[in-house]
């Protein structure tokens, strides 16, 4: 299964991309799921069923959770996590429940993540590309796959339809529920299946 493992919906003040084009247009770029990862909510579920969609495509709702020291997808159930938080109690909190945390854009400049989280081991699965990063700064990431024991994974950090399905991921099997994209992730068997295309300037430069 092809999935965008990072999309902004217009949840997120700087996204204009709406659940409603999500879920209707994502089988158009390819994709069999997506997942919904708005800055610091998972407000969302309020809004769409997550799972299996009436047109086969399947959506899991995780989020952006922003720290000082970086952003991290969380998945797992974390709808009324603590904002605010350091990166090591959130980090360490997703371990201690069972869920996956997938350190997001880590080299991206005035957003990067902190090295001393990846020597830890507290944040094992990284983004190798990301679709709002230069391809610099995603090339930069290589550096500490030579480095660490990590987990790529991709995603495209979508806030717009043409952004939709940049950097996807290839499950090799099914993946339908949170639970189901957790273990898959934290089990790595995830792969990136495209690097982004091309250098891309958002637009939203406000929106991490």
């Amino acid at each position: 299964m092809l999935f965008d493992l990072h999309v902004h919906s217009s949840i997120s003040p700087c996204s204009n991309l709406s659940l409603h084009d999500i879920v209707h247009q994502a089988q158009e770029k390819g994709l069999d799921g997506v997942c919904i990862t708005d800055h610091d909510t998972m407000a969302a579920e309020q809004v769409i069923a997550e799972g299996v969609q009436d047109n086969g495509l399947v959506v899991i709702i995780g989020q952006e959770y922003t720290t000082r020291q970086g952003d991290f997808l969380l998945f797992g159930p974390y709808e009324n996590l603590t904002l605010g938080l350091s990166a090591e109690k959130v980090l360490g909190h997703v371990q201690a429940t069972g869920g996956a945390a997938i350190g997001a854009h880590p080299f991206r400049n005035g957003r990067s993540i902190d090295r001393d989280l990846i020597r830890s081991g507290l944040c094992p699965i990284i983004e190798q590309d990301n679709g709002r990063n230069t391809a610099l700064e995603n090339a930069q990431t290589w550096t500490w796959f030579t480095r660490y024991p990590l987990i790529p994974v991709a995603g495209s950090d979508a806030h717009s339809l043409e952004e939709l399905g940049r950097c996807p991921v290839r499950f090799p099997s099914p993946i339908h529920s949170r639970m189901d994209l957790v273990s898959a992730l934290i089990s790595g068997r995830g792969m990136p299946a495209l690097a982004a295309r091309e250098d891309f300037s958002p637009s939203l430069a406000s929106c991490a």
